[in-house]
């Protein structure tokens, strides 16, 4: 199914991988990328459960849009542990115009298959996905 806006479809793998993430924890993060080509959003990279934040900060390109989904755990105030599923808008300041463009008309559509984002962040640069930011919007 191709998303009218940009013509865009999602790969099957994308919605798999997000559900053993959501499901079974199998995956730390998951990056999403769109193959303009193909027309289709597919998985990039999968995080391993081990992988840290600065693994995964490290898996986005510095220049190039991505999708990304970040299973955040924290303690709560009562050192309860939880963790929410954070879908992130990664599009930095250096990437081309037409690439924003297409991430942009894409996301709305591709979040909504994956069921179970809690919170979204969209972010330029690295310090509007620091972790500080991840703990604010968790709690």
């Amino acid at each position: 199914m191709a998303n009218a806006a940009s013509g865009m479809a999602v790969h099957d793998d994308c919605k798999l991988r997000f559900l053993e993430l959501k499901t079974k924890r199998a995956h730390r993060f998951i990056i999403f990328k769109i193959e303009e080509k193909q027309k289709q959003v597919i998985v990039e990279k999968l995080g391993e459960p081990a992988q840290s934040y600065e693994d995964f900060t490290a898996s986005l390109p510095a220049d190039e849009c991505r999708y990304a989904v970040y299973d955040f755990e924290f303690l709560t105030e009562g050192n309860v542990p939880k963790s929410r599923i954070f879908f992130i808008a990664w599009s930095p300041d250096t990437s081309r115009v037409r690439s924003k463009m297409i991430y942009a008309s894409s996301k709305d559509r591709f979040k909504r298959e994956l069921d179970g984002i809690q919170i979204e962040l969209q972010a330029t640069d690295p310090t509007e996905m620091g972790l500080d930011v991840f703990k604010s919007r968790a709690n």
